[in-house]
């Protein structure tokens, strides 16, 4: 039995992955999905404070209250500079970082900084457009069914601003754990996480790709399952 911990994507939180519990919990693991605050049932905490630091410090103390160790730590999305600060911050507790079709950032690097320039100034105009400090929610892929559509979107919420260019800061000197990178092969048309991906392959690291769009635990959790089940038994 492994147990994975899930630092969740922008506008997302703990309840998009629902669906992934009972099918890991059928093979055996546990998931811990929180949730980062001012989004998801946090989302009354939101303000113009919060940033990529908080975000960190909310999976650090999932960590330490939950006493939970040799963890197999899962970013999705924006959640990989999540992942990539509580990776730094709590080495003694993880056992391996998994990238699902994710930001690997680099010391020093912000979620604005690694963005193609086109996304990046869409995102910041968006900000702007309401109260300066909040970041709409991105479309969902196209290929999300209806129904799952029609659970998700209202549950997205807006994203304070300082999460995305707040830069990550290591402070621990390079990650030398295992990792592991899990590309979405259903590409939107900037393919932001492809340079992740390409640097995994040249890096060594685990490398995977899935026939899914950009959320695999929303629309292809049988195959994400398996292939957790699959990272988890590697060495």
């Amino acid at each position: 039995m492994a147990t994975f911990v899930v630092a969740h994507g922008a506008w997302s939180a703990g309840w998009a992955w629902k669906k992934m519990h009972p099918l890991m919990g059928a093979r055996g693991h546990r998931l811990v999905t929180p949730t980062h605050t001012g989004l998801g049932e946090r989302a009354h905490l939101s303000n113009p404070d919060i940033d990529l630091e908080t975000h960190i410090a909310d999976i650090l103390g999932v960590l330490f209250w939950e006493d939970l160790r040799d963890v197999i730590l899962i970013g999705h999305s924006y959640g990989g500079m999540v992942a990539t600060g509580v990776a730094d911050r709590a080495r003694d507790r993880i056992a391996s970082l998994v990238y699902l079709d994710a930001f690997a950032p680099r010391d020093g690097e912000s979620v604005f900084d690694i963005l193609p320039a086109a996304t990046r100034d869409q995102r910041q105009a968006g900000a702007t457009d309401g109260d300066g400090w909040r970041i709409p929610p991105g479309p969902m892929p196209t290929d999300t069914p209806e129904a799952d559509r029609a659970w998700a979107e209202p549950r997205r919420v807006p994203q304070p601003a300082r999460t995305f260019s707040q830069k990550l800061q290591l402070k621990n000197g390079a990650l030398t754990l295992p990792r592991h990178y899990i590309y979405c092969t259903r590409r939107p048309p900037d393919d932001r996480f492809r340079p992740f991906y390409e640097r995994a392959q040249r890096e060594g690291w685990g490398v995977y790709e899935i026939d899914a769009s950009h959320n695999p635990h929303i629309t292809s959790p049988e195959a994400l399952a398996a292939l957790l089940d699959t990272i988890a038994a590697s060495p």
